[in-house]
């Protein structure tokens, strides 16, 4: 992954926050919108976009965009900023390959204890019934 291709590749759109109106409410766009399409980018691998796709494929449009906003700041800049380190966040964390799990063989004693306390249900259950005379 190369971060400063993709960076050059990022679309930024600025909107007008929602919430409450104030004085200035109405003629600030400060929420930000980033989208990023995956296909024609230069800055991921073949197998990156693959695993994009499989890991972030509800958060991507039909057109294969992924589409960020962030308004938590009245800045724009600041909302700007924001919202590329959670893209970044976002890329890095469905990028990482979790480890293969390594089938592993029960203990002997585990075994063996598994058959004890069986052998103990079983009694328990065999004493509950009528005695035999």
């Amino acid at each position: 992954m190369q971060q400063e291709q993709i960076l050059t590749e990022l679309q930024y759109k600025a909107i007008r926050s929602s919430g409450p109106g104030g004085q200035h409410a109405n003629k600030v766009s400060s929420k930000v919108e980033l989208s990023f399409l995956i296909a024609p980018s230069n800055g991921l691998t073949e197998r990156e976009k693959k695993r994009i796709y499989l890991k972030l494929g509800n958060k991507l449009s039909k057109e294969g965009v992924l589409i960020l906003q962030c308004d938590e700041s009245r800045s724009q800049h600041k909302n700007k900023e924001l919202v590329i380190k959670r893209f970044f966040k976002l890329l890095e964390k469905s990028l990482v390959v979790p480890k293969a799990r390594k089938k592993s063989k029960p203990t002997r004693s585990s075994i063996e204890k598994r058959l004890k306390s069986k052998k103990i249900a079983s009694l328990k259950k065999t004493n509950r019934g009528k005695p035999d005379y």
